[in-house]
This record gives structure tokens, C-alpha cells and sequence, in this order.
């Protein structure tokens, strides 16, 4: 029996995914974490048994290891482990983590027949159990331990050392086009997808936790095989991780201001159907609302990322409200059983509880519209406002209730960054226009889902589809900013149209000025163009309406690196990191703020941070030659090229231009623009390729990128 149960985690798993399980066991003993691990061929007996079911009571936290094989087996012993754990959990606190799903594969989150203590809460990506650092961080930290030390850093050589000659390395061969990172991956998964669930519906959050965009959000596509779990496994994902006392420190920390008297925050309202399958719907619901709300002239309107970033943090009211600078909340619930919903809402002074107002509506789900409406009408009448004229039709309402319920399956597919679920996305999206042939939104969320779908499975003819969706979404709705906004993204993304997806942004942007996905895509291009000031601006303005979007400070972070204020940037990431702290490269953001300031030593410290070991493995290349290492630089630079070649090219780049082997930088650069590497829309800001730019190749590049002016 272990001396320290209080410390200990039960891994439970099927006895498929043995290999993975055991990966992540070793992981977490390795840094200092006591793991009960059962490896027993033959499980049974009663002694086992009750050895087992205390384990799970006895235990600290408990990790299920979810995979394609425990979905599709309907028994097994693991189910009666969760069955147990499941059940504890109604004796725990809703804020003390207890559970902590481990998904192994791409086996979606939204899949049945998983005990509801496992889908309210966040899970894990571990692709084959594969596990960084950073998660073994965050059980050390679940745990109340001291996280086990980093491997000891090589003493940095003397400055006045000479860096030994560059390492010759092959030429590297041209490849077909393929997916990749991009420079970093934050802001580039904030722009495949629509986000739905854990980010906004808008066509500019884009969450692709596969790296087919780079930071700006400009994706690549070509006749490729998806790298698939490999590629995550390198570079990490942006999905949003429960990590602990993020959401508790943003509430310690307050707003960025104080909270004007005319603000209201959405929250997500629950779903209380039987099933609890209709979350997508509830979400839907309150997703309008807030784009209802937003359209109110001197109301302030949190967009939905913010909103909904405590779902499940088990806050209050007053503490959400302090941390998104808001005095009014509004919540509520959703029942939807076959054609009938029952939806309850209640507005509330944030600063004494009091109920302002509340109703149930029991309505028939074609009346959806009509309580939306009437919802935001109660709630600015409440609030002394004036709810605007309608906006004109074609937008994302529907007279079809099934197209509608088609669409909001949709957008819940779309926040699933796997080739089947983008598959469904489009299924649903087509669905929903073969019941309502003029439902423009359908059509712009359809663009995406195309793009995304081929890009992830590298289909050449989806980007054709893709743009005559969007076409299709214009020509239906010339007043509404969904199709612009898609197109814009289609043409920044995968065609490296600037000037006409600028030209997009701008039409959007004079529809609908306040839509912060589309501020932030339109901020990115403005930086891929070198236009610091104004993307700042626009950037701003986005923050300003959604505060607790990770990828905005990792874009403004950039900003303000490419400018040069080193400073502000490193703010800007730090802040990053408050929101996301298990963010797959900030930390290594943060290291290349070290690196430009000339302090290769703390970027160093920096790096052991980072728990995604592709990015790693760029910034200790660089790092290493900085300290005078060039053995190490080139045997990390090695196991880049060996494991990333395929979708980390402009990476590579950065690191021979880094060193100053301009020859070897420019291959690179090369093979990139022929895989279409997300990376090169940093090409003409990146400080990372400062020793490239007096040298006649890179104008030429330049110019080939249609960047040069």
C-alpha cells in the first residue's frame, strides 16, 4: 500500500491501450508522481477487486484513458473502474479536480455512453501517450507538489568564444505541398475552424488543434496525407486545458477596467435535456443572444470565448462579472425534447445577486426566434436601452427549424479538429441548405468546413468548393458580413491573396464593426503586411470586446515583437499564459524574447517550460549556437529536420538564418513556399530572419510572396 495515497493517481485504461498507458505512467513517475498502474494480464478475483475499488476511493486523482477502443467496447472491467469514479465524484466539491480524462487518439469528446463526470470536464490530448512536460507539470501542480526539476542546462560558453564553422547539412529536397505549423501555432489554430464549445461561432476563430495555420491564421493546403498524430504530438495544441487556478487567478486579478453600468455578460445556458445531448443547442441559443445584445448601441457585450470561458469553473456570479468587467449577467437554461423547447432565462445585478427579471418560455421549437428575440428585448428594456431595428434576413436565421438544428450540428463539428468530424461538419452544413437553399450562413460556415476538411486530408478540389460556398454565402446575403469574413479567410489563408482578402476584411468590417473574429483575422494580415500600428488597433479592439482569448495576446504579443518593443510583448505573452497555461508554445515566445535581447541564458530556463517538443526543439537550435554550443544546436537542429521536415520547413529556416548560413535558410525557405507553409506569412516581419534581409534572395522572395511592398 503506498505510503502517500493522498499524492496518488489511479491510470485506468483498457487493455488495448496498454502501450499508451504505460507511456504516460512512466511520464509522470519520472517526475516524481506515485501512479497506481495495474498491468495485470488476468484481472479478477474478489481480493483484486476490492484492492481496485479502494485504489479509486483512496486515490487523489483519476485518469481515464478514453480512446477508440474503450468507445467501442460495450464491457469491460474499465467501465465498472469509471463507474466508481464516477460515483465518487458526487461526494466531491464540483471545484476540486478530481477527474481528469486522457484522450489517446481522435476519438471526439462529444462521443456517448462516457459518465457525465468525464464531459463536463476538460480533456487531455495525448496522442499514442505521448506526454510533455507540461502536463506532468499540472498533475505535480493538482497534486499540491513542487514540480520535479528540469534537466541541469549546459554551462553557457564565454562570450568572447569563437563559434565554431556552420555544420554543412544536406540540400534539402522539394516535397509536394504539405501541412504544417506555421510560426506559431496559437494564432494559427485560431483559424481553421469556426469555433464553437470552447471558442466563438465566428468564421475568425478558427481551432484546428492540427497546426494547418501558422500564428496569423493562414493556413496551408495541398495533395498531402495529414501527419496526423504525430504532427500534434511536436507541436502541441491550442485547446484551451483546464489547467488549475487559471480561472481563479483572472477572478483574483478583476477586469481591465472598471465595469460600465450598461454591460452584460452571456453566460453558456445549460442543457437540461433528458440526454444531455443538446448542449450545441443551448449554446446556439445563447450564442444568438449575445450577438443580439451586441448589436445594442452603448451596451457592452463580452464576446462569446469570454463568456464562456468559465463554463464549468463553478465561479459566481459576482466573481465572472469582476473578471470580464461587466454589472449585469445573464443566464439560463434549455430543454429541448422533439419539437417542443422550455427555456428559462434571469437577468442579475452582478453586484448584489438581485434578480432583475426571469421567465420560462414553453414554446414550439419554430418559435426558437421569437424567444431569443423577446429575451434580448426584456433585457435592454431592463437595462433602459433601445434593442436596434432587425438586421436584414439572409444572415444565420432561418423559417426552417431543422435546417437550423442542421447548422448548429454543424458549428459543434467544427470545434472537432479531426478529419471525421470536419467530415460531419460538412455533411451537416449541406443538410441544412438542401432544407433552406437561401440560408447564407450555412453556406459561409460551409466554406470553412471545406477548407478545413481538405486540409486536413489534403483534397486539392475542396478549396474550389470552399470559395463557391462563400461565393454562394455573398451573393445570398450582400449585407452580411458572414460571407466576407469567409472569403477573406480563404483568400489570406490558402490563396495569399492580400489584397483581396483586405478588401474583404474591410467590407465585413463596415457590416458588422464590433465582430471580434473578424478584427483579429484582419489585425493578422495587417502584421503578415508589416503594418504593425494599425494591427495593433484592430487587435486591440477585439480584446477590448472578447478579453480572454489566448490567441489574441499571442498575436499582440507578435505584434509587438516584429516592432520591436520587446517589452510589451513579453507582457502580452505572459498574459497568454494566465489564460492558457498549458499553452503549447508561449513559453518558447517568451524564450525568443530573451533571445532578441541578447540573454540566451534565461531564453534557456524559458524553454524548459515548454511542454510541445517540436517548438522546443526550434528555439534550443537557436538558443544553443547563441551560447556558443554548436554541437548541441546542430544534434537538436538534427532531430527537427528528422522528425518536423514535412510541416515544420519554415522552422528549420529560422534556425540555419538564426545561425547566420544564409544558403541553407533560403533552401528552406524554398521547400517551404513549395509545401505552403503556413510560416511564410511571417516572412516579412520575422526578427528571427534578420541576417537574411540585405541579401538580393530575399527581396526576390518577397516578391514572389507578393509581400515586397
Amino acid at each position: 500500500m503506498p505510503t502517500e495515497p493522498s499524492r496518488a493517481v489511479f491510470l485506468s485504461y483498457a487493455s488495448q491501450d496498454a502501450e499508451p498507458a504505460r507511456r504516460i505512467c512512466e511520464a509522470l513517475r519520472a517526475a516524481g508522481i506515485e501512479v497506481w498502474f495495474d498491468q495485470s494480464e488476468l484481472r479478477g478475483g474478489d481480493a483484486w477487486d476490492q484492492k481496485i475499488r479502494r485504489q479509486i476511493r483512496e486515490c487523489a486523482l483519476f485518469i481515464p484513458i478514453i480512446s477508440a477502443q474503450t468507445t467501442s467496447r460495450p464491457e469491460g472491467y474499465f467501465r465498472l473502474e469509471w463507474a466508481v469514479a464516477d460515483q465518487r465524484t458526487q461526494m466531491i466539491a464540483r471545484n476540486k479536480a478530481f477527474i481528469i480524462p486522457v484522450c489517446v487518439d481522435a476519438t471526439p469528446d462529444s462521443v456517448p455512453d462516457l459518465p457525465e463526470s468525464f464531459q463536463r470536464v476538460q480533456w487531455t490530448r495525448l496522442p499514442d501517450g505521448t506526454t510533455p512536460t507540461a502536463f506532468c507539470q499540472r498533475i505535480a501542480t493538482l497534486l499540491g507538489m513542487t514540480a520535479a526539476p528540469a534537466a541541469t542546462a549546459p554551462a553557457p560558453a564565454p562570450a568572447s568564444s569563437p563559434a565554431p564553422a556552420p555544420t554543412p547539412t544536406p540540400t534539402p529536397t522539394a516535397l509536394p505541398p504539405q501541412r504544417r505549423p506555421g510560426r506559431w501555432m496559437a494564432l494559427s489554430v485560431a483559424l481553421l475552424l469556426i469555433v464553437i464549445g470552447a471558442f466563438a461561432f465566428k468564421p475568425w476563430r478558427l481551432i484546428a488543434t492540427r497546426s494547418a495555420v501558422n500564428a496569423t491564421g493562414h493556413a496551408a493546403t495541398g495533395p498531402t496525407a495529414s501527419p496526423g498524430a504525430s504532427e500534434d504530438a511536436e507541436f502541441g495544441t491550442n485547446r484551451r486545458s483546464d489547467a488549475p487556478g487559471a480561472a481563479a487567478l483572472l477572478i483574483s486579478e478583476g477586469g481591465a477596467g472598471a465595469a460600465p453600468e450598461r454591460s452584460i455578460a452571456v453566460l453558456p445556458f445549460t442543457d437540461m435535456s433528458e440526454k444531455k445531448d443538446q448542449e450545441y443547442f443551448s449554446d446556439g441559443l445563447s450564442e444568438e443572444l449575445i450577438d443580439l445584445l451586441a448589436k445594442v448601441p452603448d451596451l457592452r457585450v463580452p464576446a462569446r470565448t469570454s463568456s464562456f470561458y468559465f463554463r464549468d469553473q463553478h465561479a459566481t456570479i459576482a466573481e465572472i462579472a469582476r473578471a470580464l468587467s461587466v454589472t449585469h449577467v445573464l443566464e439560463g437554461s434549455v430543454r429541448k425534447a422533439g419539437n417542443t423547447i422550455r427555456v428559462t432565462a434571469q437577468l442579475i445585478r452582478a453586484d448584489n445577486g438581485y434578480h432583475l427579471w426571469s421567465q420560462t418560455y414553453d414554446r414550439d421549437l419554430k418559435d426558437v426566434f421569437k424567444v431569443q428575440d423577446d429575451i434580448a428585448g426584456r433585457v435592454v428594456e431592463e437595462l433602459k436601452l433601445t434593442l436596434p431595428a432587425a438586421a436584414p434576413a439572409g444572415n444565420s436565421r432561418t423559417a426552417n427549424t431543422a435546417a437550423y438544428n442542421e447548422y448548429l450540428l454543424g458549428k459543434k463539428f467544427l470545434d472537432q479538429p479531426t478529419p471525421e468530424a470536419q467530415k460531419s461538419a460538412v455533411e451537416s452544413f449541406n443538410k441544412a441548405i438542401a432544407l433552406d437553399p437561401g440560408y447564407a450562413a450555412a453556406y459561409a460556415r460551409l466554406a470553412l468546413a471545406e477548407a478545413s476538411l481538405g486540409d486536413l486530408i489534403g483534397d486539392p478540389r475542396a478549396l474550389a468548393r470552399a470559395s463557391a460556398a462563400a461565393e454562394r454565402a455573398i451573393a445570398l446575403a450582400p449585407g452580411s458580413a458572414d460571407g466576407y469574413s469567409a472569403r477573406a479567410f480563404l483568400r489570406s489563408t490558402f490563396l495569399w491573396d492580400w489584397s483581396g482578402a483586405s478588401t474583404d476584411f474591410s467590407t465585413a468590417l463596415a457590416i458588422d464593426p464590433n465582430d471580434s473574429d473578424t478584427l483579429f483575422g484582419y489585425s493578422s494580415l495587417l502584421e503578415t503586411k508589416g503594418q504593425f500600428k494599425d494591427g495593433l488597433e484592430q487587435l486591440d479592439k477585439a480584446i477590448g470586446i472578447d478579453p480572454l482569448v489566448a490567441t489574441f495576446y499571442s498575436l499582440r504579443g507578435r505584434l509587438l515583437e516584429d516592432s520591436g518593443d520587446l517589452p510589451a510583448a513579453r507582457a502580452a505573452y505572459q498574459q497568454l499564459l494566465k489564460i492558457n497555461p498549458a499553452h503549447p508554445h508561449a513559453n518558447v515566445d517568451l524564450a525568443t524574447i530573451d533571445l532578441l535581447g541578447g540573454n540566451p541564458e534565461q531564453a534557456l530556463v524559458e524553454l524548459q517550460q515548454s511542454g510541445a517538443p517540436g517548438w522546443r526543439r526550434v528555439g534550443t537550435a537557436m538558443v544553443e549556437y547563441s551560447l556558443g554550443h554548436q554541437d548541441k544546436s546542430q544534434q537538436v537542429l538534427d532531430q527537427l529536420i528528422a522528425t518536423a521536415a514535412p510541416y515544420a520547413a519554415y522552422q528549420i529556416a529560422e534556425v540555419y538564418a538564426w545561425r547566420g548560413q544564409k544558403d541553407q535558410a533560403f533552401q528552406w525557405l524554398e521547400r517551404a513556399y513549395h509545401q505552403h507553409d503556413g510560416g511564410l506569412t511571417e516572412v516579412k516581419v520575422d526578427p528571427v530572419l534578420a541576417s537574411l534581409r540585405t541579401d538580393p534572395r530575399y527581396q526576390a522572395f518577397l516578391v514572389k510572396m507578393k509581400l515586397a511592398n
